[in-house]
């Protein structure tokens, strides 16, 4: 996984580069595969943005970067302003493809969680995180 993100351009909500190792100092780290196109993923977005927002209240060590599957780069950037976390640059269709086949990515909204060092915890990451608690997903 981290011979796909090395050189990724994952970016922090004021558009800043954010550095792969900056992200693994997290215990779980997320890849959000979702669109705005897709009415489940419009339903969990904000469930999961408030768990989230929670979790990194209550200071756990949790990153989710968006991975976006809209059709179209003005779609991604309307759909990722209403995201508390990181986003993967729209721009690098390769780097999502790869992520997406990857992971066996068949079906938006898909939730995979990894640990700091970037081995799958979970592929059905959506439901434990809303489901389980914190500690026990690492």
């Amino acid at each position: 996984m981290a011979d796909i993100l090395n050189d990724a351009k994952i970016l922090d909500k004021d558009g800043n580069t954010v550095s792969l190792q900056k992200i693994q100092e997290n215990t779980v780290i997320g890849l959000y595969f979702s669109a705005h196109w897709c009415p489940p993923c419009r339903q969990y977005t904000p469930m999961l943005a408030e768990k989230y927002t929670s979790l990194r209240k209550e200071g756990k060590k949790l990153e989710i970067i968006f991975v976006s599957s809209d059709r179209d780069e003005n779609a991604c950037k309307e759909y990722y302003a209403t995201h508390p976390w990181l986003l993967l640059d729209f721009a690098d269709r390769t780097k999502k493809n790869n992520l997406s086949g990857k992971y066996d990515v068949s079906g938006i909204p898909t939730l995979i969680l990894l640990d700091s060092k970037l081995d799958m915890i979970c592929e059905d990451g959506g439901s434990a995180i809303m489901e389980a608690e914190f500690d026990e997903l690492k």
